[in-house]
């Protein structure tokens, strides 16, 4: 299972002297942060690679490896290069000061420190590197963004205006048979541009704020019928088993229409990636607190990598169904934005060849 929890900082504590690192350790721990306190820049490197630190209090005068030269081995790393990093040194010397600056250091705290200034400016760059990544995000979801309409949503049109222009241009040579299949497949063309436009204005909304987030009792079972009959004809198409176990007396509280968007996502990907004569069943169990709904299929599976990156606009990508259904991945992510909207978790569970169970859980009434 695959829940998320609040991040806890962690911060590296880099120092030769254990009495500093107990010092420093202790006021930190106390903060509520994650301490990790190394004793040489080669250690501080090796920790750093397996586990990223979100901030690092870094000493100068150690022997083997001066503050300086661990900060710009950090700063030439790919991987561990935006870190912040606090020199905390006894040194007051202005040049030593402007050399840990230019060498990559965020800022500077001179020993003897005192502890609320210590607190202060350590709890002032976690912020400031939280908005930093957040902003990365952002521009990175910006980017996708622009990729699929540039990409994705032009798929669908070429189908539709290449078959549309030969149709007219054969319209009187073409019989009855061939022309219902040209039919066909300009309007699977168009269905599934439509889907995906629909999803990408309802998440455009979402970030912008504009979402009105409408909160009522839904009867489950009766929702997922709604749902179902609406896919019904994809997962027939396919000889699919479509079915919902649900209890008639399960009520949750939800915007109707976030949850539609969640239910007919994440059904229409199980029918996507389940081979000719599969099953796809929707369950619902209820507890005191809450309502957890799996949607469970028999089809491929995903690898441990993709089930990683699956929440990720970064890294989604597109993948072609069973019958060669095409999809960006972009659903999800509209998934996850009003299950966590809703104040649920959403995660997946998955073997290659055995087949894909997506959770998400839900308010009770």
């Amino acid at each position: 299972m695959n829940q998320e929890t609040k991040h806890i900082a962690n911060i590296l504590i880099v120092d030769d002297i254990p009495d500093n690192l107990k010092v420093l350790g202790d006021l930190l721990r106390v903060e509520g942060y994650k301490v990790r306190p190394v004793p040489s820049g080669q250690l501080a490197l090796q920790v750093a690679e397996k586990e990223k630190p979100d901030l690092i209090l870094l000493d100068i005068m150690m022997p083997d490896m001066n503050g300086f030269e661990v900060c710009r081995l950090f700063k030439e790393h790919s991987f561990l290069k935006d870190i912040p990093v606090i020199f905390i040194s006894a040194l007051h010397d202005t040049n030593d000061i402007v050399k840990a600056l230019k060498c990559g250091g965020a800022d500077y705290i001179t020993k003897p420190f005192m502890a609320e200034e210590v607190k202060a400016r350590v709890a002032t760059h976690l912020k400031i590197y939280q908005q930093n990544k957040e902003l990365q995000k952002l521009n990175a979801d910006k980017d996708r963004f622009i990729t699929i309409l540039a990409h994705d949503l032009k798929s669908p049109f070429v189908g539709v205006l290449s078959f549309s222009e030969l149709l007219a241009d054969n319209v009187r040579n073409y019989d009855q048979e061939k022309t219902e299949k040209i039919v066909n497949i300009i309007h699977k063309s168009a269905q599934h541009f439509y889907t995906l436009l629909e999803d990408l204005l309802l998440w455009a909304r979402a970030q912008s704020g504009k979402l009105i987030y409408e909160p009522q009792t839904v009867n489950l079972s009766d929702f997922c019928d709604e749902v179902i009959a609406v896919l019904l004809l994809n997962a027939g198409n396919k000889y699919i088993a479509l079915n919902q176990i649900v209890d008639d007396s399960i009520r949750v509280f939800a915007d109707k229409n976030m949850l539609k968007t969640i239910l007919r996502n994440l059904v229409s990907n199980a029918i996507k990636f389940t081979p000719n004569g599969g099953n796809v069943i929707i369950n619902a169990e209820q507890t005191e607190m809450q309502t957890t709904i799996t949607i469970t299929d028999n089809g491929v599976g995903m690898s441990a990598e993709i089930i990683r990156n699956i929440f990720d606009l970064t890294k989604v990508r597109s993948t072609k169904g069973t019958n060669d259904e095409s999809g960006t991945g972009f659903g999800l992510m509209l998934c996850k934005e009003f299950v966590e909207k809703q104040g649920g978790m959403i995660w997946v569970e998955s073997e290659e060849g055995v087949g894909t169970t997506f959770t998400f859980t839900l308010k009770n009434q």
